[in-house]
């Protein structure tokens, strides 16, 4: 790391460590943090950088209260975040990242891309496990080995941070006063979800459309997207999640980070309806108004990172009908199908540079939809010549009754209505 941070120019000085999440702050993970915090006042040591817990759980943080490791975490000024995603999804008002400095963090999250945790993209984050944050935390170097380095104490001395210890389930069993589950109305059928209509945060869910029982015929690309295209490309976190209630206000991050294959550009494609360049959402938008369906096509492993539902159901609600990569991430594939979406594959990845940006596109073959068979794709391109492509899928034949019925919440709806 050493080597690593001169040759990049990388600032060494830890601003902060944090721990936690929903990735690593298992009872096991914050007990293996503990035993190194426990060593800062028994080695006459100060910890010179922030250090903050966000723990994964009610249940998480009252257990480990219960047995005394806050204590310890307080005892070397360290800051306990709610039970949240927090950093991890960009939900950390730093203070100071306004102003853009080059600094470095390191966490236990499991994302670290430009700008993630504090919004400012001069912030390095270097991801480790939740006692190498600890231990260099403690340290406030990122050049620091605790295997092999030494720190210096309030007397002068050099000491070293023993290996970390840790149990993975706390003795005493997990405990919580409140886990913040309410069972449902043995009857509900009375039972009003009284929504404000004019709300910009609540909406409720309005089911999606079945199946019209045909091919789908003249859909119009939305976004050629080119390389990582992540669930956060396809629905960011940070600000947008306080509408994670509200889908239709959430869709206006739709793909807005995606980037178009033809301009190399975010959030700016091109509308078949007018020709004009355009924002993704405000062009999906209008395609919607038309009556237009639309596809989306990506590049490999499309929809890695989280597993947020909101990047299947906002394609689905603005009226995307096709999801079509070279491979797919398993998690987001699977969000797609549960939303009535069509996740499909390039039979010949090659294919995906067929794709042109003003293609009208029929896919065929979905009035004899069965697992293991390949749909087709014809593509009619500006010039008027035609290509027409193989498309793989995963399907099976409950996936399949979901595309049918528009989703599977749909088919829950009829089975609770019986």
């Amino acid at each position: 790391m050493k080597e690593a941070a001169a040759a990049n120019g990388w600032p060494t000085k830890i601003e902060v460590g944090l721990i936690g999440s929903c990735t690593n702050s298992s009872y096991e993970d914050i007990s293996r943090a503990v035993s190194l915090a426990k060593q800062v006042s028994e080695k006459g040591l100060t910890t010179k950088a922030e250090y903050m817990i966000t723990p994964g759980s009610e249940q998480v943080r009252y257990t480990i209260e219960r047995d005394g490791f806050l204590d310890v975490f307080s005892k070397i000024g360290a800051k306990v975040f709610a039970n949240a995603c927090g950093p991890c999804i960009g939900m950390w008002e730093r203070v100071g990242a306004e102003k853009k400095e080059k600094n470095t963090i390191v966490h236990s999250f499991n994302r670290n891309f430009a700008k993630r945790a504090d919004g400012n993209p001069n912030t390095y984050a270097f991801v480790g496990s939740p006692e190498l944050v600890t231990a260099l935390a403690i340290a406030g170097d990122l050049t620091f080995n605790p295997l092999t380095d030494t720190l210096t104490n309030d007397k002068g001395e050099q000491v070293k941070l023993d290996a970390p210890t840790g149990d993975e389930l706390p003795v005493k069993g997990f405990a919580v006063e409140d886990a913040g589950f309410q069972a449902p109305a043995e009857d509900g059928s009375n039972v009003i979800v009284a929504v404000d209509p004019t709300s910009k945060r609540l909406q409720l869910l309005d089911p999606f459309a079945a199946w019209e029982g045909t091919d789908l015929k003249s859909l119009r690309l939305l976004i050629k997207a080119k390389g990582k295209c992540t669930t956060d490309h396809i629905s960011m976190a940070g600000p947008w999640l306080k509408f994670r209630g509200h889908l239709d206000n959430i869709s206006n991050n739709l793909l807005i980070g995606a980037i178009n294959f033809f301009n190399e550009k975010t959030d700016n494609v091109k509308s078949q309806i007018n020709g004009n360049y355009d924002t993704v959402p405000n062009t999906q938008r209008a395609y919607k108004a038309a009556g237009v369906g639309t596809i989306v096509v990506g590049d490999e492993n499309y929809g890695e990172g989280s597993s947020r539902e909101h990047a299947a159901m906002e394609p689905r609600h603005l009226g995307v009908r096709v999801v079509l990569t070279k491979s797919f991430a398993r998690i987001h594939e699977t969000n797609l199908k549960k939303q009535g979406m069509l996740a499909l594959t390039f039979a010949e990845k090659a294919d995906y540079d067929k794709i042109q940006e003003d293609d009208s596109i029929d896919v065929t073959g979905l009035t004899s939809f069965a697992p293991g068979t390949p749909l087709t794709l014809v593509l009619t391109h500006k010039d008027g010549s035609v290509d027409t492509i193989k498309a793989n899928h995963t399907y099976n034949q409950q996936q399949i009754e979901w595309f049918k019925a528009g989703g599977a919440l749909n088919i829950i709806r009829k089975q609770v209505g019986k």
